[in-house]
């Protein structure tokens, strides 16, 4: 559906949306293919009439993986694709942000980087015990402009965040849930989230989506804060010697 790249896959079930990133043998880790279906799925949801309510998941045993090495290989040496990125990070954002419909997230297994902003911009949150929250970008060098430390400071304690964004640490399912970064850790999160989306579209229509948008505005608020800060910054840290250095090694192992 949507015109989007086979990177995720969007299926329409009545009302409901499942839209599943789809790059399975990579982990769905994020290649620009992905980043741009990202980027215009929240328009196409907004302006499809007959979507109620979303499922977002990942193919095979993961959410995302993160950010594909030779992804972040193209970006350091592409100034017109390292643009385009930060322009669509922005886009997946607000446009979650501003998602007229609820969106329920199915987190099958590790969500990493970007993977941790798509649950944490969610509106409900089911994950395996299996699974985990990461998200590592200062450890290889970036500014977490569209990951989970975006979002978290306005979720969790700035404490917290502050450790897990700077460290990259992994956050295990039980652990989440406690924190407020997920609702539910359950043995089949895609047919808990289902099961869930079915019932918000059940619910009137007019009340879900206006409540959603009320509860959503100071969400807003807060990413607007620093989206343009952290934008900016991703970009310049893209170019940073100890960026470089850490790419080569990644590509460089995984030759």
């Amino acid at each position: 559906m949507y015109d989007l790249p086979p990177e995720i896959d969007v299926q329409a079930d009545g009302a409901l949306r499942i839209i599943t990133l789809n790059r399975p043998d990579e982990l769905n880790a994020v290649n620009d293919a992905l980043h741009v279906g990202l980027a215009k799925l929240w328009d196409a949801l907004n302006e499809d009439a007959d979507a109620r309510a979303a499922v977002i998941t990942g193919a095979g045993r993961a959410f995302s993986a993160g950010g594909d090495f030779n992804y972040l290989d193209e970006l350091r040496s592409d100034e017109a694709l390292r643009q385009k990125t930060i322009k669509h990070g922005r886009d997946i954002v607000i446009g979650m942000v501003r998602c007229r419909i609820p969106v329920v997230a199915a987190v099958n297994g590790p969500a990493v980087g970007l993977g941790c902003s798509l649950a944490a911009l969610s509106d409900v949150v089911y994950i395996a015990e299996s699974a985990f929250f990461a998200d590592p970008h200062v450890t290889i060098g970036l500014v977490a402009a569209d990951g989970g430390p975006l979002v978290w400071g306005s979720q969790i304690s700035l404490l917290q965040a502050k450790e897990f964004a700077l460290t990259g640490v992994r956050i295990k399912a039980q652990r989440a849930v406690e924190l407020g970064l997920a609702n539910h850790v359950v043995e089949d999160p895609l047919a808990e989230a289902v099961a869930c989306a079915k019932k918000l579209i059940e619910l009137p229509q007019q009340a879900v989506e206006a409540t959603k948008r009320l509860m959503n505005l100071q969400l807003e608020k807060s990413v607007l804060a620093s989206l343009d800060y952290a934008n900016l910054a991703e970009y310049v840290s893209f170019g940073t010697a100890e960026f470089n250095a850490i790419v080569d090694g990644l590509v460089a192992k995984n030759k």
